[in-house]
């Protein structure tokens, strides 16, 4: 009994030990005073016990570059919001912990490396002061901008229940990370801020993101590989996502693979580009699903429209060509101006692309005549392809494919849309290998109407009613 009870002393003690309540190091909260300094020294204590919670209660915590290490779980509690400073000052190293010393600044309000289970949890909020709009161009760019989090080659990593206000640059970036949770995550920014993406899986293994809703001025969930290292094994599934760029996005950085990826039960508001695939620096994309989704692609933008978007091309002159296969879109609903654009390469088709029960709703038709492919990212280079195939009169453009599929596509186009631009449900160019199954498009075939499909330079096709 008394062994029992020293175990359960000591249990209770070192439960106690494990919380570090950010007052107790001098947190004054009140947006007014940096408390930077007393925010990193509740850290460092959290690290130096072997690990723990932080909790932020309620009150207004402004701070600068902050530093999470292993077995560290940051607490925000109802209430509490995690002001990230505007001054590029408060993002240097300075005299904080001694692991600090080493490090450069940085340009994110919450950092860590190397670190293993680590968590952002609570139902707090965190807030990057991006709230001015900023479209990108010299003349209004900020001198300074922050991310809220940037976790590099970390391991075990959640980000659970809070809220994101205003970041100024990429929300959450996981730069070669695994083992990622994004779960009940809501992101609000700029809907007028470019560079404001809310999720940035970089190069990652083993990623879910789950029942988030996001809101940007740029990309929501963008799978990029800034670096030759795999992006794999990742599933986003139950988010909402709003943007006037693009919604579920491979790219377009991809000197990496990207492989083994699901979205599912998504639904997109008022995106251009809703579900893309962007790839320009080489690398492989294979065994990508897009299932169950309902997207809008919004009113017209600035920005080219086209609900999904799959595109190879070489960024620059002396890029790779990468490869794209073994892609299915199943149980899609859209509602959009303009069509589907899917293009490969002459050199390197698009390879086993399967679309079924997808349907395509058009109320009022974009006109074509300055139609482009979206770029989604800096390139040098340019070609007939970025205007030949978005052009074409169709709501599917489909060019350079090798094992296509198309079983149970609808497209339903309002009569006043159709007289206006009237086209076809499919533009098929270079495909081979091509299996079209209850292809149908309302208004059907006339006489003195545009046939529903348009198939020229194509072979082994087989049409099924």
């Amino acid at each position: 009994m008394k062994t029992f009870l020293a175990w359960l002393c000591c249990a209770i003690l070192q439960l106690h030990a494990a919380d570090f309540n950010v007052r107790a190091f001098g947190a004054k909260g009140d947006r007014q005073i940096l408390d930077r300094a007393a925010l990193q020294a509740a850290l460092d204590a959290c690290a130096k016990a072997g690990g723990g919670t932080v909790r932020f209660p309620a009150g207004d915590y402004l701070a600068g570059l902050l530093r999470i290490s292993s077995g560290t779980t940051l607490q925000l509690e109802a209430g509490a919001t995690l002001w990230a400073s505007t001054n590029k000052a408060d993002y240097a190293p300075g005299p904080l912990s001694p692991a600090a010393h080493s490090r450069q600044t940085s340009s994110h309000l919450l950092v860590a490396d190397e670190a293993e289970r680590i968590a952002i949890v609570g139902a707090g909020t965190i807030n990057g002061q991006g709230s001015a709009d900023y479209n990108g161009s010299a003349s209004n760019k900020p001198p300074f901008r922050v991310g809220i989090l940037l976790f590099t080659a970390c391991r075990e990593v959640s980000v659970r229940g809070v809220t994101i206000r205003d970041s100024d640059a990429w929300a959450l970036h996981f730069k070669r990370c695994d083992t990622v949770t994004v779960d009940h995550v809501t992101i609000r920014n700029n809907l007028r801020r470019l560079n404001s993406d809310g999720i940035d899986p970089n190069a990652c293994r083993h990623v879910r993101i789950t029942h988030c809703d996001i809101r940007t001025g740029d990309d929501c969930v963008v799978l990029k590989a800034t670096e030759p290292a795999p992006c794999e094994d990742i599933v986003i599934s139950d988010c909402i996502l709003e943007t006037p760029c693009s919604a579920l996005k491979l790219g377009t950085e991809s000197r990496g693979d990207f492989r083994n990826i699901r979205f599912e039960r998504c639904k997109v508001r008022s995106a251009p580009i809703a579900l893309g695939l962007y790839l320009k620096d080489g690398g492989t994309m294979e065994d990508i699903t897009f299932r169950d989704v309902e997207l809008d692609t919004g009113a017209a933008t600035k920005h080219a429209v086209a609900p999904i978007f799959i595109d190879i091309e070489r960024r620059h002159p002396h890029s790779k060509i990468g490869r794209i296969r073994n892609i299915t879109f199943a149980n899609i609903a859209m509602q959009s101006s303009a069509g589907v654009l899917i293009q490969g390469m002459p050199q390197q088709p698009i390879e086993n692309l399967t679309l079924t029960n997808v349907s395509l709703r058009v109320t009022r038709a974009d006109d074509y005549a300055k139609r482009k492919k979206p770029v989604g990212g800096t390139r040098t280079t340019r070609e007939e392809r970025d205007t030949l195939y978005a052009r074409l009169p169709a709501y599917f453009a489909l060019a350079h494919i090798r094992g296509l599929r198309l079983e149970d596509v609808r497209v339903e186009i309002a009569p006043e849309a159709f007289a206006q631009f009237p086209r076809a449900a499919v533009c098929g160019r270079e495909l081979e290998g091509v299996v079209l199954r209850r292809v149908t498009r309302n208004p059907g075939d006339a006489p003195d109407r545009l046939p529903a499909l348009d198939l020229q330079h194509c072979r082994d096709v087989q049409i099924v009613e």
